[in-house]
């Protein structure tokens, strides 16, 4: 065995077992760095645009102005306009049906506000799950890569005619302790990443909550001056 222990040569000296175990370890850990930027661009938009909208609806706006506003950039918005939009949209497409109770239409306007919240929290969880595959799992991956290197490296010594010294059985252990360190790499990071950005979403499903509760009480104000 070669006493060079540098660290692309314990990779080269590994068996082919463990180079498959890196090598999935290092395409997990970059797929979860892909979702960890491109997940943090997604919800500082989110918040941005919340807060955005939010001062701009208690800015005293006309909600029908709003509407047309939103309206007009094409698509439509999202995060809390998404859901300010559908529930002004059915609630004005009900308004205008004279036998529609007060409580009835609120409580369409209610369901299309809370079908609008879902997928945009859907949206916002996106690749979630991966980060959180990848942090429970890549130390078990990267554990099996050590174990099968080990295992490796005394099968080799026992066919070894040469006295076993600890320069001898150095070298296989450090290469099959190279798989654990890369499952270490790649989990941290998506472990981290899962549970601030799981938290941030929470936060701005919070935010939505308490928003289409403010935005509820003042539709129950419109629908109940149509029935007076």
């Amino acid at each position: 065995m070669s006493s060079d222990l540098s660290f692309v040569s314990l990779i080269i000296q590994a068996g082919w077992i463990v180079k498959l175990v890196l090598l999935a370890l290092l395409l997990a850990s970059l797929a979860s760095w892909a979702i960890i930027f491109q997940k943090r661009r997604v919800l500082r938009h989110a918040r941005l645009a919340s807060d955005e909208f939010e001062s701009t609806f208690w800015s005293g706006t006309d909600l029908a102005t709003l509407h047309r506003r939103s309206g007009r950039q094409g698509q439509g918005g999202a995060g809390m306009e998404s859901i300010f939009e559908a529930g002004f949209r059915e609630f004005g497409r009900l308004r205008g049906q004279e036998s529609m109770p007060a409580e009835q239409l609120l409580e369409s306007a209610r369901r299309a506000m809370r079908v609008s919240q879902r997928k945009e929290i859907d949206r916002l969880e996106q690749n979630l799950v991966t980060l959180a595959t990848v942090g429970s799992t890549s130390p078990y991956v990267g554990l099996f890569g050590t174990v099968w290197g080990i295992m490796s490296a005394f099968s080799s010594l026992g066919t070894a005619t040469q006295q076993v010294t600890l320069a001898t059985v150095a070298p296989g252990i450090a290469e099959a302790l190279v798989a654990t360190a890369m499952g270490l790499f790649a989990a941290i990071p998506a472990v981290i990443a899962y549970n601030r950005y799981a938290d941030q979403v929470d936060r701005l499903e919070s935010r939505y909550d308490t928003f289409m509760e403010e935005f509820s009480n003042i539709l129950s104000r419109y629908a109940a001056g149509q029935e007076a």
